[in-house]
């Protein structure tokens, strides 16, 4: 049954979530059309500017991504909250950088802005909207599809109607489902290490620790967005939980977990195996959130439900 997003994300409430948007029909996001054998792959990097553009412009911290070849992943906290510090010249050029001038040039942007800043109701509404996860998938989207279209000389839907989103009530739901979006190229078997997995923040946090390995002891932080950090692990701690937990979901092992699990695994779950059992589940297993026994009761709740699909792993 579908429910109303305000009761997994609620309007002006910070939270954390994973959130999913897959395309319509054969629709190719990235990747190569098998039918057609022409190659998308260059709108990946479409993604991944649009990705870092909205974070630099909404009150949010983007923790993983995975852009795959018809649906892409994001892991992301929102802080509406953080709106209220800025400035009302703030909230005007940021909205400004999503929704551009047709002519691109200083003068038309600077008259932009100054047209919104004479509306004071306006620019609250602005800043409500660059709080909003809604409004941040609509903007990371919309303008995807319509480059999309007009590529492939189309019109009508690009994306489906409703992205898919899951509220992950803690740290360790949050990890958990970065692990799962940051090695989906690998389950997928398009790639065999976390450095080739292309077009994912574990890609981008491996090759930056390549080129620079003293970044690797630094503490993990967000790809894109100004929020602060909220994990007590530094780049190598959780590249190295990235490529033990890979390991132990390749493609045809049979759920064997192996004794050697890193160190730092142990303060996030007190055993390998729930760890695991917890990364993969958001393929399958979670529903409408990820969290513990009491967060997910919590939910249900608030929704008017007696339980949620999950409770069994939490």
């Amino acid at each position: 049954m579908t429910r109303p997003r305000s009761q997994i994300a609620p309007l002006h409430s910070p939270g954390a979530f994973h959130c999913v948007q897959r395309c319509v029909r054969r629709a190719f996001l990235c990747g190569v059309d098998r039918y057609s054998g022409q190659s998308f792959e260059h709108r990946r990097g479409w993604i991944e500017q649009r990705i870092r553009l909205v974070a630099e412009c909404f009150a949010v911290a983007i923790d993983a991504y995975a852009v795959m070849s018809n649906h892409l992943h994001l892991v992301l906290r929102i802080e509406p909250g953080e709106t209220l510090r800025w400035t009302e010249d703030e909230v005007a050029a940021r909205w400004v950088r999503l929704f551009p001038p047709r002519e691109d040039s200083d003068a038309a942007i600077e008259a932009k802005c100054l047209r919104l800043l004479t509306d004071p109701q306006r620019i609250q509404t602005l800043r409500e909207r660059l709080g909003s996860l809604s409004w941040l998938m609509r903007c990371l989207v919309e303008p995807i599809a319509r480059r999309a279209n007009r590529e492939d000389g189309c019109k009508g839907r690009f994306w489906e109607g409703r992205y898919k989103c899951q509220a992950l009530c803690d740290k360790r739901s949050i990890l958990a489902a970065m692990a799962y979006v940051d090695l989906n190229p690998i389950r997928a078997g398009m790639a065999d290490r976390l450095e080739t997995s292309a077009h994912t923040s574990a890609a981008e946090r491996a090759s930056q620790a390549k080129k620079d390995p003293a970044s690797a002891s630094s503490p993990l932080k967000p790809v894109a967005g100004s929020l602060r950090p909220t994990f007590d692990l530094t780049v190598a701690d959780y590249l190295q939980i990235l490529d033990w937990t890979g390991r132990q979901l390749a493609q045809g092992k049979r759920g064997r977990i192996s004794p050697d699990a890193p160190a730092v695994l142990s303060t996030i779950d007190h055993e390998g195996t729930r760890w695991t059992i917890r990364v993969a589940a958001f393929g399958s297993g979670w529903h409408r959130a990820a969290g513990s026994a009491q967060d997910l009761m919590a939910l249900a709740e608030r929704m008017g439900q007696q339980w949620l699909a999950g409770l069994r792993l939490a």
